[in-house]
């Protein structure tokens, strides 16, 4: 199990915070042109502190909408940066479950053929593509339907387990886990509030992450704290806590 952070898209930020860590997840913005991003710096960063690279794909783009041109044009660009993570060396592509209408049934056939399209580009680029639950957002795919989807289309799942609690408490997470666990290769980890704070350290909220042990206890896949703060305290108490949690 690699543990690492999510670093938005900061390098200064993974500067000041990575070392120690196994990788960092760098956040691509919507609309940015990857030429832009200062990989050699990035790079340079990661090689410093031994670290690998995962990339997160733009939070607002959705996945699939009802018109053709529209989607062949979400592939082509979310394929782009595929490719790009692949020549920065990234393992992995986080992509957020989202469609225009979430509960729109007849979307859920485009949404596959969408999943199965992007992660062929990742595949030739060498990445791994890793969906991610986001249902307690307006656009995300409810736990169910993203998990059935993942494993029509043999799509890993980038399982945010502050995400599923916020859409559906503890007993969410139990139940995505036990149907779809064995989908699992990359985590966020962070605690939540059912009152809305979320993105806090372990041991600060309400998640029962025992439920997660149960269920991914021996994970070695990777693992991405993503609590938003630069203290180094609390990332590597959160840190401490996840490995501990799922080192049985």
């Amino acid at each position: 199990m690699d543990v690492g952070l999510t670093i938005g898209d900061s390098i200064d930020r993974a500067a000041n915070t990575i070392e120690g860590f196994d990788l960092a997840e760098f956040s691509i913005v919507e609309g940015v042109d990857p030429a832009t991003i200062d990989a050699d710096r990035l790079q340079d960063v990661l090689e410093s502190a031994d670290a690998d690279l995962c990339v997160h794909l733009p939070f607002k783009q959705v996945v699939v909408t009802p018109v053709p041109e529209i989607n062949e044009a979400i592939c082509t660009s979310l394929g782009r940066l595929i490719e790009w993570a692949g020549e920065v060396g990234a393992r992995k592509a986080v992509l957020h479950g989202t469609a225009r209408n979430p509960h729109e049934t007849d979307l859920r056939p485009l949404f596959a053929e969408q999943l199965e399209a992007i992660g062929a580009v990742g595949a030739e680029a060498g990445v791994e593509l890793v969906v991610e639950n986001v249902g307690h957002q307006k656009r995300g795919l409810p736990l169910s339907v993203l998990g059935d989807l993942a494993e029509e289309t043999n799509t890993a799942v980038c399982f945010d387990v502050g995400h599923a609690y916020m859409e559906d408490g503890d007993d969410g997470v139990d139940r995505f886990l036990s149907r779809y666990g064995d989908l699992v290769s990359h985590l966020h980890v962070h605690d939540a509030r059912s009152r809305g704070d979320t993105h806090i350290p372990i041991g600060a909220g309400e998640i029962d992450y025992g439920i997660v042990a149960e269920h991914l206890g021996g994970f070695d896949g990777t693992v991405a704290v993503e609590v938003f703060t630069d203290d180094r305290s609390l990332l590597d108490d959160t840190a401490r806590r996840i490995q501990a949690t799922l080192s049985g």
